[in-house]
């Protein structure tokens, strides 16, 4: 299996994905005279992630909702794991995969954990089990079960419904998960933080996921592979995103993508591929003398705030934390962070929208490993820059008039 697109992914973890198979498959509606898809011949990798995309039309979630059935292929087979899924019943094939759709999809009047355990009641499964399985998933998407089992959906962020809809998904243990535009309803930063816990999640274990999206860069920063599809499900490529924006195949691919694509190369890089540096932490209710003195002697001039359970919920500066007696319990909503999977572009993107010249770096449970400064990330950047254009004379004259070191 390739992990070209899963920053940080570990090739010796365990593979519980299976492998799927679109042989000739084809998908034809009463009354058009063209295919929605046209014999597709596509191959998955188990433990694989795979994005869709393509323009509207193409074919993309067709194709994805023939997978589990919820469109019934024309012609053609599926196989799953080794077994042909077109004969099997379609209600046993949908509890063995896992589906989220963009809304997340919950029961509005059910509890979360209601929610979430809802496929393996159906499936007979035992109380006690359930509800370890539930509070395992609530706590590998981010979610304090303590703090969110009991509570509703309308009480939730847009954010945080889709995390219950992926632990649901996940609930019983499916080789497979399915995800048509997931993270198309929530705000920017909510998106970026959604994508490298999925990331994560994938790493810890190994599904085979399958997402639909729009995004041609959440497209390439989710997938090991990307396949792009063209109007009537025809295949322009099915490559790594590298391959893709290093080797358009066709010309449709190359206007799809945009001119962009070779500063997207850039985007490649992760959080974890750059120097990540030490905060200066403080606690709620800390006496500020006491933590404005163990800054300075440190050299500081930023603290990072965090609550009982060690997550970040503000970044003030010494000037701030002087202003008060104690360290107060303000919770930024505009607190600059990101995880190790997150590209440089997304750390970018958090600095701007925070407008503060660092963002800081959390492990997908909230834990706090450390920040990222503007420098850093520029310079790695700029680094990049001189790699992939240094030899061009346009670039070399650029670098030379700004004052650039490392062009040719």
């Amino acid at each position: 299996m390739t992990t070209t697109g899963t920053a940080g992914g570990n090739t010796d973890r365990e593979i519980t994905g299976a492998s799927i198979v679109l042989d000739g498959v084809e998908k034809r509606y009463r009354g058009q005279s063209e295919p929605a898809v046209a014999h597709l011949d596509l191959e998955i990798g188990a433990g694989e992630i795979v994005t869709f995309v393509g323009p509207s039309g193409c074919g993309k979630t067709t194709t994805l909702k023939m997978i589990n059935r919820l469109i019934e292929p024309t012609s053609g087979r599926i196989v799953i794991g080794g077994r042909d899924i077109t004969r099997m019943n379609p209600d046993k094939l949908r509890q063995s995969i896992g589906y989220v759709i963009q809304s997340g999809g919950l029961f509005p009047h059910w509890t979360v954990e209601r929610n979430v355990g809802a496929i393996p009641r159906v499936l007979g499964w035992d109380r006690g089990r359930i509800a370890e399985r539930t509070e395992y998933l609530l706590d590998l998407v981010g979610l304090d079960p303590a703090e969110y089992a009991k509570r509703l959906p309308k009480d939730m962020s847009g954010g945080q419904q889709q995390r219950v809809g992926v632990a649901r998904a996940l609930a019983a243990d499916p080789p497979v998960l399915l995800m048509d535009e997931p993270f198309g309803a929530v705000d920017p930063i909510t998106r970026v933080r959604l994508q490298d816990s999925l990331i994560e999640i994938h790493q810890e274990l190994g599904k085979t996921i399958v997402i639909v999206t729009h995004d041609f860069d959440e497209a390439t920063k989710l997938g090991d592979r990307v396949l792009i599809l063209s109007k009537g499900g025809k295949i322009e490529q099915f490559a790594t995103p590298a391959e893709i924006l290093a080797n358009p195949a066709t010309e449709f691919v190359s206007e799809f993508i945009g001119s962009g694509a070779t500063l997207a190369q850039l985007s490649f890089s992760r959080v974890a591929d750059v120097r990540m540096d030490k905060v200066m932490t403080a606690r709620v209710g800390e006496p500020s003398g006491e933590v404005s003195a163990r800054v300075r002697a440190a050299g500081g001039r930023w603290v990072a705030v965090v609550d009982a359970a060690g997550r970040p919920i503000a970044w003030p500066s010494l000037d701030e934390i002087e202003s008060a007696p104690q360290i107060a319990a303000y919770v930024d909503p505009r607190l600059s962070v990101v995880a190790p999977t997150s590209t440089l572009h997304d750390a970018l993107d958090a600095m701007l929208a925070a407008r503060q010249n660092g963002t800081l770096v959390t492990t997908a449970g909230g834990r706090l490993l450390g920040y990222v400064s503007f420098r850093t990330v520029v310079e790695t950047i700029r680094g990049q820059l001189d790699d992939a254009y240094a030899d061009e004379p346009d670039y070399a004259e650029f670098a030379e008039a700004t004052g650039e070191e490392g062009a040719s």
